[in-house]
């Protein structure tokens, strides 16, 4: 198989890659987990309507004590994060990622607002809301209004943490303190409610947490193509030690709820880059549950909740509800050590096999050369040597197939429009010149994925966004402003076909082929910068490699025949 047949093989596959992508969004979903009858109490409380957001409007307050009066948005604010919190409900309605800018930083625009990932607008509402119900007794879910002391809280120079306090109280003696507590350097967010109990009466109820939100707008059509964000999944994910990782896109949470219990696991919503996840103590059996909130209106809210198991606390006693809360970016090599699975949020999908060593490598490869850029280039040379003897067994067999040409056409008019003994003469005349025409076959089965899996890494991983690369790129997750990659690839491409044989190709084929350089151009015009610098200098290595061996195949000819 020649070389610009593979780069007909690649485009198709990748064609059916995409569509097969799509197809799964819509029918491929993990069946559902027996519940056994142990279950059944704690999911029907998951889903009872007294918990504001599961069956009435999320912005109706509750008929709790102290649910009325004016809020106050509290703001904490640490190296990395800056909360918003406001005391209706003592729920994180907006975050603000300090390290990550909305755009690239330059000399042009140097105050780029940061990443605000949690917000309260209404157009693109996502909070991280918990609470607390009981059946039996006061609590204060979601919508009740605490107290908190101060209005700004910030982490000091020197100070390894600061913790934001809310009070709710309930004149039949039931006190809950909320403490939140953000730590140095750190994306994760500790949650401690303590239950404390001045009634003559025991206390019991249950903690739930719950990610809310509204998705994105819809965009026309060249933004989806051209936005790699758009091809990034949106949407709620889980995870269970049992089935490992799942995710529910926001138009299949009517079609495919999910109702499980499941002790270890997580709960989060996804997004290009980011996520926010609530994380429950890894013992406890917790019941998560989706459902849409406001689904016949305009803009329906989606959520995602964890409901906790029963809490207990005895006259003059009190009682402890954690969780932990993770608002930040997909780091990779990071998130595992914070709760299990954390780290396929990047959600490379079943190409995470390839994805994540594919990445690893990247990142060592940046550790020593300080550049992203310069590290993909090094992974496509570490990437040919690994396949050098592969890739030269198809070049040498391209290089005779082009020596081939003119007794191929022969044959051809030799045997006009008999195309079976055309075949047979073909196969012939490639025995015994001992020229395999599939010897291309295993280089294209081994480098489709590494190419797709390539793919999904430019696209996902945070360390390469806004990653500045030489001259006029400076993000290498962004297509190439001025198309100049693009172009090199299609020059490449012609470059490579001016060496590749035509062998046995009928004419309409081998036109087809003479304008696959300008569809190639115009295909990689809109993908990462980094993968079709990846591309170009993979294309770049093959052609000087194609070229000096069919130099020496040629040499070696030349010197059979003057011997």
């Amino acid at each position: 198989m020649n070389q610009t047949r593979t780069f007909l093989f690649f485009a198709l596959m990748f064609v059916a890659y995409m569509l097969w992508m799509e197809w799964e969004k819509d029918y491929v979903t993990p069946p559902p987990a027996p519940t056994s009858a142990a279950q059944t109490t704690g999911q029907a409380a998951a889903g009872d309507s007294s918990i504001p957001g599961a069956a009435a409007p999320a912005g109706v307050p509750s008929e709790s004590a102290n649910a009325t009066g004016p809020a106050q948005l509290v703001t904490v604010t640490t190296d990395v994060l800056r909360l918003t919190i406001n005391t209706r409900g003592g729920s994180v309605v907006r975050s603000e990622l300090l390290a990550y800018p909305s755009e690239p930083r330059t000399k042009k625009n140097p105050d780029s607002p940061p990443v605000r990932l949690l917000d309260d607008e209404d157009a693109q509402f996502f909070a991280a809301q918990d609470g607390l119900v009981s059946s039996a007794g006061a609590a204060p879910d979601h919508n009740a209004l605490f107290h908190a002391e101060k209005t700004e809280y910030t982490l000091a120079d020197g100070e390894k943490s600061v913790s934001v306090d809310l009070t709710w109280t309930d004149p039949s003696g039931i006190k809950v303190v909320k403490r939140y507590t953000l730590k140095r350097n750190d994306y994760v967010v500790d949650l401690d409610q303590r239950i404390e109990n001045g009634s003559a009466t025991a206390w019991t109820g249950n903690a739930y947490q719950q990610l809310q939100r509204v998705p994105a707008a819809k965009v026309n059509w060249f933004k989806a193509y051209t936005d790699p964000a758009q091809h990034s999944f949106f949407g709620a994910a889980w995870y269970s030690p049992e089935t490992k990782f799942d995710q529910l896109l926001f138009n299949d949470f009517a079609k495919k709820p999910l109702n499980r219990q499941i002790t270890g696991g997580w709960i989060s919503m996804l997004q290009h880059y980011f996520f926010v996840a609530w994380i429950p103590p890894a013992d406890q059996a917790v019941t998560y549950t989706t459902t849409t909130v406001n689904p016949d209106t305009a803009n329906p809210r989606y959520l995602v909740r964890a409901f906790g198991p029963s809490l207990q606390a005895a006259p003059g006693q009190s009682v402890d509800s954690v969780a932990r809360l993770y608002i930040g970016p997909k780091l990779q090599g990071t998130l595992d050590a914070i709760a299990p699975g954390l780290e396929l949020t990047s959600n490379y999908g079943w190409l995470t096999i390839i994805a994540q060593p594919l990445h690893w490598l990247l990142s060592q490869l940046h550790a020593i050369s300080g550049n992203w850029g310069v590290a993909i280039i090094l992974l496509v040379l570490l990437i040919k040597a690994a396949l050098y003897k592969l890739t030269d067994a198809q070049f040498r067999s391209g290089a005779r197939m082009r020596k081939l040409q003119p007794r191929v056409q022969a044959l051809k008019e030799r045997y006009g429009d008999d195309k079976v003994k055309m075949q047979q003469a073909m196969m012939e005349l490639y025995k015994k010149e001992k020229v395999n025409p599939m010897a291309g076959c295993l280089p294209i089965l081994i480098t489709f994925p590494i190419f797709i899996g390539l793919l999904r890494v430019l696209s996902e991983s945070i360390e390469l966004r806004h990653a500045p690369f030489f001259g006029w790129i400076h993000d290498l997750s962004a297509s190439d402003p001025y198309y100049v990659l693009p172009v090199l690839y299609m020059m490449v491409t012609l470059a490579t076909q001016r060496l590749t044989p035509m062998t046995g190709m009928d004419p309409t084929q081998a036109k087809m082929m003479k304008v696959m350089p300008l569809l190639f151009g115009v295909f990689f015009a809109f993908f990462p910068s980094g993968l079709v610098l990846y591309w170009t200098v993979n294309g770049a290595t093959s052609l000087l490699q194609q070229w000096w061996i069919t130099r020496s195949v040629d040499r070696a000819e030349l010197k059979a025949r003057t011997s």
